[in-house]
């Protein structure tokens, strides 16, 4: 089986783009695959905002990204991204901060690295 490593760049307002990433992943492990670890870059790190309200019409975002978590595959938020885009790193509630360094490690050792942007 493979492992993979997946990475979300694009904002929460992006509906298409988490809900393929996630629908992607709940696959690879339903076909016995591994996810080691799915980072947040770029604007994705918008995703753990607490200051992201949606309406309750909206997709739940929230509830995806814990169906993840639930799943133990690991949640990483990018330091750096964040920090320029002013999101508080030590309220990261299920997301774990990591650099850039880790991820590269995570995505060489990865049989396969997928973007959602």
């Amino acid at each position: 089986m493979a492992q993979f490593v997946l990475s979300l760049h694009s904002a929460p307002t992006d509906h298409d783009c988490v809900q393929r990433l996630v629908k992607f992943a709940h696959s690879c492990l339903a076909k016995q695959h591994t996810i080691a670890a799915v980072f947040l870059y770029q604007a994705g790190v918008y995703h753990v905002s607490n200051h992201l309200e949606l309406a309750s019409d909206e997709l739940p975002i929230k509830s995806l990204w814990q169906s993840l978590h639930n799943e133990n595959i690991p949640l990483l938020l990018c330091v750096t991204a964040a920090e320029k885009r002013g999101i508080e790193i030590n309220e990261t509630t299920i997301f774990t901060v990591a650099g850039l360094a880790e991820f590269a490690m995570l995505a060489s050792e990865a049989d396969k690295w997928v973007q959602f942007k």
